[in-house]
């Protein structure tokens, strides 16, 4: 008789993790404006591991009387007003990510959906902000619990930074495209799916019984 296959609802406490990545024309989130934004979700396959899945990906223009940092800019190299960046009002891209991360987590009969990010912090303050300003009654994320890869690099790799934790890893990481909310978010996926898995691999996941 065969058992039967292992649910990604039944992993993180009903949570559904989704990978985010923001790029931002400063540090505060209420007052500086949200440029880009890449979130990417998980799927667990027969044998219980996890592995990217759906991406969504989103440069987003900057909001009425948003602040623009100049250090932040050249930081990330982000032109806001490049008609070829393709931008789109961030209420159109957060009502949007929010309809399609709902309909992702749905599938996965998870309860709420849970950002998990590389100084997680920082990226769920933006996409809180957002969700705010944009006025968003059903938003899938939890409000205040994320997953930090940060700290689990740390513990699982020694590392915390992502282009260390990635190498740490295996995991290719070019120096050249970071700083890129799709690329970070891509590599920030690969990192928490190996960490997981790897937690799995070394008997660490399922809990054992008794």
């Amino acid at each position: 008789m065969s058992s039967k296959p292992p649910l990604l609802s039944q992993r993180f406490r009903g949570y559904f993790p989704v990978v985010i990545d923001v790029e931002t024309a400063g540090f505060n989130a209420n007052t500086d404006a949200l440029l880009e934004l890449a979130a990417v979700t998980i799927k667990m396959d027969e044998n219980g591991d996890i592995h990217p899945d759906q991406t969504f990906h989103y440069h987003i223009e900057p909001f009425e009387g948003a602040n623009l940092e100049p250090a932040a800019l050249e930081f990330n190299g982000i032109n806001p007003h490049c008609a070829l960046r393709g931008a789109i009002l961030e209420s159109e891209a957060m009502k949007d990510l929010c309809k399609g991360i709902r309909k992702a987590q749905k599938n996965e009969d998870c309860q709420r959906s849970v950002i998990v990010a590389h100084n997680s912090t920082f990226d769920q303050s933006f996409v809180n902000a957002a969700i705010t300003r944009c006025n968003i009654k059903r938003t899938p994320f939890h409000p205040f619990v994320s997953f930090d890869t940060t700290s689990l690099a740390g513990l699982a790799l020694g590392q915390t930074v992502l282009v260390k934790a990635c190498r740490a890893a295996g995991i290719a990481f070019d120096q050249n495209e970071a700083h890129s909310a799709l690329y970070d978010a891509q590599k920030t996926t690969e990192l928490f799916c190996y960490m997981v898995n790897r937690y799995k691999a070394l008997g660490g996941w399922p809990l054992s019984e008794g």
